[in-house]
């Protein structure tokens, strides 16, 4: 029993790690947590979780107004009437998300003038801000905004062009 302590120690810590690195906050200089480190980049998806409801009633999400560059962006998704501004964090660099690239062109595509999309590279300066300000926890992550600049969904790690697709109808992209 004493020769396989270490190696017991060992599973067991990255167990802990695992179970537990979603629910440590961002506390890094480097814009990487280990939840970015264990589960986005081993597992590259954590799920999802719904930030609020599909009809148009407030909920508690926090207005991306709120920040200089998010407000133009929520102006001119108003000016030229789209419907969904569709928020990419990830990195050029992460295999997930270099997976998401052909979905963001092909919701472009799809979607001219209804869907604006804008990435972020959360491993640049810039980007990690725009991470911290979203709260990601892992990458890629998808923020989908309302017209109004709510956050009404997001998910995390890689999401298919059909999944997103049901995403935008909710708030009647077509």
């Amino acid at each position: 029993m004493k020769k396989y302590y270490k190696t017991i120690t060992l599973a067991l810590f990255a167990a802990a790690l695992m179970i537990g690195a979603p629910y440590i906050k961002n506390t890094g200089h480097c814009g990487a947590d280990l939840t970015i480190a264990f589960t986005g980049a081993i597992l590259g998806c954590s799920g999802e979780k719904e930030t609020g409801t599909s009809d148009n009633s407030s909920n508690s999400s926090a207005a991306v107004a709120s920040d200089n560059k998010n407000a133009g962006e929520v102006k001119n998704a108003q000016k030229a009437e789209l419907k969904v501004t569709f928020v990419e964090l990830g990195s050029v660099n992460c295999i997930p998300c270099k997976m998401m690239q052909p979905v963001m062109k092909q919701v472009e595509t799809t979607y001219p003038g209804q869907v604006k999309i804008v990435f972020h590279d959360v491993w640049t300066d810039q980007g990690r801000a725009e991470g911290m300000k979203y709260n990601i926890r892992v990458i890629p992550t998808q923020v989908f905004l309302d017209k109004n600049g709510m956050e009404y969904f997001r998910h995390e790690g890689f999401f298919s062009f059909e999944e997103v697709d049901k995403i935008l109808k909710q708030k009647g992209v077509k």
